[in-house]
């Protein structure tokens, strides 16, 4: 008997998990995520996961803004990493209880302003469509804006994990969590933290 043919889904079902193609999504929320494509922020030379065009491509697909790479241009990746660390900036101000950069809130708010992709709800649940490259990076400044001078923006907080620069929000019911990964920083911490009570165990 031959195998019974399986449609291909109409579109690919939205990336879910901390880690996809590479990039971390830790924050529990889009704009928070794309700091977090500057990896090892506090050390001397950090490391660019947005080094191409191609790389943003990949990164709005993994964020789930974009269903398929696209190619960005050379101007929309400079204007990304603009935007990336303008939300950084932002984020860390909000996390130290600290002013706004006019600056930083002129890349945001213009970033903003731009008309963003719109919704629309697939066979496999939401999806973004129209607006190209431009608009999906409004998205993302949207988010953050509403974020930022909104009610999450006290929870803003940046991990307690030496050597991580990760911003998140804390949603837990204490309001006391210290780490952007449970399963990443968190585990980090525990493990050092038992390793540091066996050797004071055996002095």
């Amino acid at each position: 008997m031959a195998a019974r043919h399986r449609p291909t889904p109409a579109h690919p079902p939205v990336p879910k998990g901390e880690l996809r193609d590479g990039f971390k999504f830790r924050s529990g929320r889009l704009s928070l995520d794309l700091p977090a494509t500057l990896a090892g922020r506090l050390q001397d030379v950090p490391r660019d996961l947005l080094q191409e065009p191609t790389d943003l491509g990949r990164w709005l697909v993994a964020a789930g803004l974009a269903t398929q790479m696209q190619e960005p241009s050379a101007e929309e990746l400079t204007q990304a990493r603009e935007l990336r660390e303008a939300i950084y900036r932002l984020g860390m101000a909000r996390a130290r209880g600290e002013s706004f950069s006019a600056r930083d809130r002129a890349i945001l708010n213009r970033w903003a302003a731009e008309p963003p992709p719109a919704p629309q709800l697939g066979p496999r649940g939401l999806l973004w469509t129209g607006a190209g490259v431009r608009g999906q990076l409004a998205a993302v400044a949207r988010d953050a804006a509403e974020l930022l001078g909104g009610p999450f923006a006290e929870r803003i907080r940046n991990c307690s994990q030496e050597g991580c620069a990760l911003l998140f929000v804390d949603t837990s019911r204490s309001g006391q969590r210290r780490w952007c990964s449970m399963a990443g920083c968190g585990n980090k911490a525990k493990v050092a933290e038992f390793r540091r009570r066996q050797r004071a165990d055996t002095r």
